[in-house]
């Protein structure tokens, strides 16, 4: 089983405690101000859209933390020969929304990535996001095993979690996502009732009047009627 196939089975786990980092947050110049959000098509009340604008106009991440999660994001969730990467599905994009959304993620994740610089300058000199991606992934083995990991390294593994938790969210709720899953939602069907089989098993039968009406493939698109001691007419 490949890396996505075992991310696939768990899905979304759930979200790693808070790792607590403190430090001087990074400056937001104008240039890092986004045009007049545009939300997205799907279905919201008028008080969610003013919620979505608001969140949308906001700023947190800088330039260098967006592209130090998607690099991550890409690691965590890289592209296959059928489907494409995390960042690909618009992840790293989720993952700026949510930590806007929910501001109970915005000093791990701002944290997270400051305690990856520091460990990436101090193995290699250089930030995390200029590294070889051999010398990325050999610093996210180190800490992407719960249960594994070095006890000096447990922020990195926490860091690590959440970015795992937030980018399975993501992908498994984008478009791309959905078809990796091969998830069709409701299909129509049609259902013959219980197998004969299992019912000669089991001493039963059903009515042959009630089989006229509930089971009579030929009727599936009428629209059920009942008498006024609610029985089914048809």
């Amino acid at each position: 089983m490949d890396r996505r196939d075992s991310l696939k089975s768990l899905l979304i786990g759930s979200v790693a405690g808070g790792l607590l980092v403190t430090g001087c947050a990074p400056s937001v110049t104008e240039a890092d101000v986004p045009a007049e959000p545009e939300l997205p098509g799907y279905g919201r009340n008028e008080n969610e859209k003013l919620h979505d604008k608001k969140v949308l106009a906001e700023v947190y991440l800088n330039e260098h933390e967006l592209e130090t999660i998607a690099i991550l994001c890409d690691i965590i969730l890289p592209s296959n020969a059928e489907f494409g990467s995390a960042s690909d599905a618009g992840v790293p994009e989720f993952i700026e929304f949510i930590v806007k959304d929910m501001p109970n993620h915005q000093l791990p994740i701002r944290g997270g990535i400051a305690w990856l610089d520091s460990y990436s300058n101090k193995l290699y000199n250089l930030e995390f996001k200029k590294l070889s991606l051999d010398q990325q992934k050999t610093i996210c083995d180190a800490i992407a095993y719960p249960g594994k990991t070095e006890p000096d390294l447990m922020p990195g593994e926490k860091f690590f979690t959440r970015m795992r938790n937030l980018t399975m969210t993501g992908y498994f709720t984008s478009e791309i996502g959905v078809k990796d899953l091969g998830y069709k939602g409701n299909m129509p069907n049609v259902w013959d009732g219980v197998p004969q089989e299992v019912l000669d098993k089991h001493g039963l039968a059903y009515d042959p009047d009630w089989i006229a009406k509930c089971v009579d493939q030929t009727k599936r698109a009428n629209i059920a009627e009942w008498d006024d001691q609610g029985n089914l007419l048809n």
